[in-house]
């Protein structure tokens, strides 16, 4: 069996976002499916994705390692960033390939279930204290053990979430942000567990100081609390704070987990397998961390690929802390994605179907095509100063 073709298709989802999936075919009318985690790098992910392709045509595509060391080191200079997105979907795709070859889930390609199913928290919102609480008990309700947010914004208008003008003054944020935690801990009770997701929006000094106050909510995690450029930062919030850290969505390969790994600096590694350089790396780092008892909570705001992908990697994982999961599967892209993995009560299901377990309507992928050229909403502060999203 050969790769024939690869296919990198930047669509818009029902609502309106970018995602960017990848196809490969081979000469024995088996396909795989893949997906990209920087999906608003458009032009510039497709053309790696090209590019890439000019190493995995023609190849076997049970040869998952040696292309993946191809990939990434074949130019000399390390793959990162833009590069190693599209490295992780072709990955995806290339392990989705060997599950529908073998007729087996991929789950048990990676060393077979560990556990029945995964755990996993939505994405909650509100633009308010009071709709965001809403939003949490409404996830409670439908059977969710996890709730989640971010960290939040100080607009004029008082907005915490996508306000209008985007205001991010750090001292307000925090007040703002333990308000928040406050209000849906007393309204869900102890045992719903609360991921905060401050997203890098401020810088360590603040961070330590929310930490601090937030430690008596008990919070599951806190995640991305800094930038993501200079892990050696970790050290000093480790000094300083109690509640669990979670990090590591930004990173693309092994090598940037190392120091947080191996100082022990994060309670949960934020792997995303869409950018970290898919299934083949995402399992180095997930037994790397084994080694040293920090689970691993993947991180997957992206469509039912990813989703599936991760589930995968959950399932033939023994150190699982908690799934991302924005929305539960079969409940979104039903049109562009028929087949998904399954959901009930909170969990996350592989299903035994070959490969991933999911697959696409080409004809509605065709209808959906954009350029993929984007930005994420933009933040800045009081004084003007831009800040992270």
């Amino acid at each position: 069996m050969k790769v024939t073709k690869i296919t990198s298709m930047a669509l818009s989802d029902e609502q309106g976002f970018g995602a960017h999936y990848v196809k490969i075919d081979t000469d024995v009318g088996i396909y795989g499916l893949g997906e990209v985690g920087r999906t608003v790098w458009g032009e510039a992910i497709g053309r790696a994705i090209d590019h890439l392709g000019e190493i995995v045509i023609g190849q076997d595509p049970f040869a998952t390692e040696r292309l993946w060391q191809h990939m990434f080191r074949g130019n000399f200079f390390p793959a990162d960033g833009v590069y190693a997105s599209a490295i992780s979907a072709i990955d995806i795709a290339l392990w989705d390939i060997k599950g529908k070859a073998l007729e087996m889930p991929v789950y048990k390609l990676l060393g077979g279930p560990v556990r029945d199913k995964v755990v996993c928290y939505p994405h909650n919102a509100g633009r308010t204290v009071e709709e965001l609480v809403a939003s949490c008990v409404k996830s409670v309700e439908d059977g969710w053990k996890f709730v989640r947010w971010g960290q939040a914004e100080t607009s004029p208008d008082g907005s915490i979430d996508y306000s209008e003008g985007g205001i991010l003054d750090p001292v307000r944020s925090i007040m703002r942000t333990e308000e928040t935690v406050a209000a849906v801990r007393e309204v869900v009770g102890p045992e719903i567990q609360i991921c905060l997701d401050v997203h890098t929006r401020i810088d360590t000094t603040h961070v330590i100081t929310m930490c601090r106050n937030l430690e008596k909510y008990n919070p599951f995690f806190v995640e991305d609390p800094l930038r993501s450029e200079n892990p050696e930062s970790y050290r000093k919030l480790d000094r300083h704070v109690d509640v669990p850290i979670a990090a590591g969505e930004q990173w693309g390969s092994k090598w940037a987990f190392r120091q947080v790994i191996e100082e022990e600096l994060i309670s949960y590694a934020r792997i995303d397998l869409c950018n970290v350089g898919g299934l083949t790396e995402a399992l180095k780092v997930t037994h790397w961390c084994e080694t040293h008892y920090i689970d691993i909570a993947p991180h997957n705001p992206l469509g039912p690929v990813s989703a599936a992908a991760c589930v995968a990697l959950c399932m033939a994982s023994t150190n699982v802390g908690v799934q991302e999961m924005p929305k539960a599967p079969q409940t979104y892209e039903i049109e562009l994605f028929p087949q998904q993995i399954d959901w009930a009560d909170g969990y996350a299901f592989a299903t035994d179907e070959p490969g991933l377990g999911v697959d696409i309507d080409m004809t509605v992928a065709e209808s959906r095509a954009v350029s993929g050229r984007g930005w994420v909403p933009q933040l800045r502060r009081s004084d003007g100063a831009f800040t992270n999203w």
